[in-house]
């Protein structure tokens, strides 16, 4: 069962709850054993994967649009991105940007809501590039969709991202203390989003 663990954290992310990334590894494993035969020999199995993941999220997400919302994230041993951008270990750091004071001060429970937030379309194509280091042209083949089309889910998605993380933190009043006026981009800056 090559790259369970990698599915099973994408679905995490992608669903925000265990019984449902569960629930979506299985059926991504039932769908590839039974289509095993499409798979060409030699190619990347792992994007391969992923398509089936992605492709079986997209269904189950429409599927379910009139489910009540779950959500079980309790728990997650702190978020990816969260860890990405310094959370825990910037507090050790002297001398560090105002960008980097922000992302500190933000918990990880902001961070996963901020992703959450996104759009499905815009979430599971950022989590493709930015949590999974996909390229543009893997999550093309994994979504099935022009390259064009991924480039602009992903910067649509950072770009909300990066507006939920300003407004997280300037709710807390993080953003006037200690001199530092940062404007939107300069928390899109501190989590990788580019303009």
């Amino acid at each position: 069962m090559p790259y369970m663990n990698q599915l099973y954290s994408a679905a995490r992310r992608m669903t925000g709850n265990t019984t449902d990334a569960e629930d979506l590894v299985q059926e991504t494993y039932l769908r590839a054993y039974k289509s095993f035969d499409g798979f060409t020999e030699g190619t990347n199995l792992r994007a391969w994967l992923f398509r089936i993941l992605a492709n079986a999220h997209i269904s189950n997400f429409r599927r379910r649009k009139s489910r009540p919302a779950e959500t079980d994230l309790g728990e997650l041993d702190g978020m990816y991105l969260y860890r990405r951008l310094g959370g825990e270990e910037s507090g050790a750091s002297l001398g560090r940007s105002a960008e980097d004071v922000l992302m500190s001060s933000l918990t990880s429970e902001e961070v996963q809501k901020a992703v959450e937030s996104l759009p499905d379309i815009n979430r599971v194509a950022v989590l493709l590039a930015d949590v999974e280091g996909f390229t543009y042209s893997e999550i093309a083949e994994i979504l099935e969709v022009p390259i064009g089309t991924v480039m602009s889910r992903i910067h649509r998605g950072r770009k909300k991202l990066q507006q939920s993380l300003y407004e997280f933190a300037r709710a807390r009043g993080l953003l006037n203390g200690g001199g530092h006026s940062l404007q939107p981009q300069a928390v899109g800056d501190a989590v990788g989003c580019p303009a």
